[in-house]
């Protein structure tokens, strides 16, 4: 089967949890294609070369743990000029390649495709459990209008596909149809990673702004706790100590070690590294981005299950409330099952065989 997969540059969740999927797609046997935007093009180009169109796609710009509106647009602006050239290498995959369904993780320009091409498509990411599932009041907090907002805009995203399949650790009641649940999709890295898993002295914190003051006083504040920060400093080539504090470069596997090693993590509300902290029995502190709703709901649910805690901003006393509690979050992440779920690859097969034989809808 011909498959175009369209990735979200946004973050690298999204290209980490589509490239194993992509690999499971060609190992099946599949002709896939990838158009993707952003750093994720880079990561997927390297393990699929030849196979990636790079086009340009929305970004966001975020100062103090916050989405920044101005500098939010104004980086956008790039995506409107270069409007014509996604058309165009649109087009000139459309002559040679004609797939006969379209996989998207919340990615637009592959859904615009497949609908103006009356071709079937599958949406697999996590963001649509935002309105495909019934969520309690408890989770949602007080904040109706973000949550109202946050859901117009992912039911809008991807309207009328004909399956759905959710990645989470949380499984809440699905209300719509044509929705499946299922566990993370892990790096087989991470996956490894469980048979090293076990608890140091250190914590883990990853951190996607450069800059944040109001966290590095915090962690200076309990000096007793070695902390391991990545995402803060990228442009360091090695380590850098400063008294309890360790900022280290980028790499893959060394991060993967730290995670499996950690006594806890402290970092946004991202899924992806969510995900991962579950599957490994790891604590995790989330202090989600301002103005990120996705990120809210992921806080909120970690903490009804009892694997971490939600916070608004992280500040000493937040900081020692949770590490006094690590050890009762530990205890209940060993009741954490993701074996007992169907894998989003598993769904995947059946749900594009039953796509091509159904055909588009709507």
């Amino acid at each position: 089967m011909k498959i175009l997969y369209g990735v979200v540059g946004e973050g690298m969740g999204h290209a980490t949890r589509s490239g194993v999927i992509l690999e499971h797609l060609v190992k099946s046997g599949h002709e896939v294609r990838i158009v993707v935007s952003g750093r994720a093009a880079k990561y997927l180009e390297a393990r699929h070369p030849g196979s990636v169109t790079e086009i340009t796609g929305l970004t966001m710009h975020y100062e103090d743990n916050e989405v920044s509106r101005f500098k939010t647009a104004l980086r956008n602006l790039k995506a409107v000029v270069d409007l014509p050239d996604n058309l165009r290498s649109y087009l000139a995959m459309a002559r040679d390649f004609t797939p006969d369904a379209v996989i998207s993780d919340f990615e637009s320009w592959s859904y615009v495709f497949a609908r103006g091409q009356r071709i079937p498509v599958i949406s697999l990411d996590n963001m649509q459990i935002i309105p495909r599932c019934f969520h309690e009041q408890s989770v949602l907090g007080d904040d109706l209008t973000s949550f109202l907002l946050a859901k117009g805009i992912v039911k809008a995203k991807l309207p009328k596909c004909n399956s759905y399949l959710i990645t989470t650790f949380f499984f809440p009641e699905v209300k719509k149809p044509r929705t499946s649940l299922h566990p993370p999709v892990l790096r087989p890295m991470v996956t490894e990673a469980q048979a090293r898993v076990r608890v140091d002295d250190h914590v883990l914190v990853y951190q996607t702004g450069a800059n944040n003051p109001t966290l590095i006083e915090a962690l200076k504040s309990h000096s007793q706790v070695p902390f391991r920060i990545y995402g803060m400093r990228r442009e360091i080539k090695e380590d850098q100590t400063e008294g309890n504090l360790t900022f280290r470069p980028f790499s893959e596997l060394g991060f993967v070690e730290d995670l499996a090693t950690s006594r806890a993590v402290v970092a946004g509300g991202g899924f992806t590294l969510m995900g991962e902290a579950v599957f490994l029995g790891k604590p995790m502190l989330s202090v989600p981005l301002v103005g990120q709703f996705e990120q809210t709901i992921n806080a909120a649910y970690l903490q009804k299950l009892g694997y971490g805690a939600y916070a608004r901003q992280i500040d000493t006393s937040s900081l020692r409330r949770f590490l006094e509690q690590t050890e009762a979050f530990r205890e209940n992440l060993r009741s954490v099952d993701f074996a007992a779920h169907e894998s989003a690859a598993s769904r995947l097969d059946q749900a594009l065989v039953e796509a091509v034989a159904e055909g588009p809808l709507g």
